[in-house]
């Protein structure tokens, strides 16, 4: 079974607290989903391997540690999954990014493929699937799916909000698949949103609400 791992880190903790806001606007909004994305990425990049080196410093030769292993990729869920991605490169600048466009049908909740563009050496990297919310989960795990067709087998989930019933799902798909979660909050309300939630975070970022 896949590792779920909800961030405790006071800093993160707060900041979520300010996107939950209603009087929140979208300048802040966007701003506190980068920091938060940026705080998230430190965490769950807490486990890749390091390997040893040997570096000229101005003084003398010696053994440095250096990421060893496949090179990393963040892949957002369109839309709302772009505004982690400027956060999640400040950490790891060298990171390829794809994007997987899939938006949720009203009627049915389940999504809708619309675009797909990847990094054509995907397969070879540690991919970090990114989307603010993981509500009934559809999206997150249609995305996946979609990916491990192409070959790509390393991957992480990471999401801002969750709700359980998405965390389940996920688990029960893709127990291959570790999820980072900001907060795990309540549970989903009859139309599929997460409860206490922020509202829509694609409307929020982009102001279009």
């Amino acid at each position: 079974m896949s590792k779920v791992m909800v961030m405790d880190h006071p800093l993160i903790q707060h900041k979520i607290g300010i996107i939950r806001r209603v009087e929140t606007g979208s300048k802040d909004f966007r701003e506190m989903i980068c920091e938060i994305s940026k705080l998230m990425c430190y965490e769950a990049t807490r486990d890749l391997k390091l390997s040893d080196v040997e570096i000229q410093t101005p003084m003398c030769k010696m053994m440095a540690k250096e990421l060893q292993g496949k090179k990393l990729a963040i892949v957002p869920i369109l839309r709302a999954g772009l505004g982690m991605v400027d956060g999640m490169l400040d950490m790891i600048p060298a990171a390829k990014v794809g994007h997987i466009g899939l938006y949720r049908d009203p009627e049915t909740l389940n999504p809708v493929e619309y675009y797909c563009k990847l990094p054509a050496d995907l397969k070879e990297r540690e991919t970090f699937v990114v989307d603010p919310m993981l509500a009934t989960g559809g999206s997150s795990v249609a995305a996946i799916h979609l990916l491990k067709e192409k070959g790509v087998t390393n991957i992480r989930f990471m999401c801002i909000l969750a709700a359980p019933e998405g965390v389940k799902r996920m688990q029960e798909e893709h127990p291959d698949v570790d999820i980072y979660i900001g907060a795990l909050d309540e549970k989903l309300n009859e139309y599929g949103y997460i409860v206490p939630g922020l509202g829509d975070a694609g409307d929020r970022i982009f102001g279009t609400k």
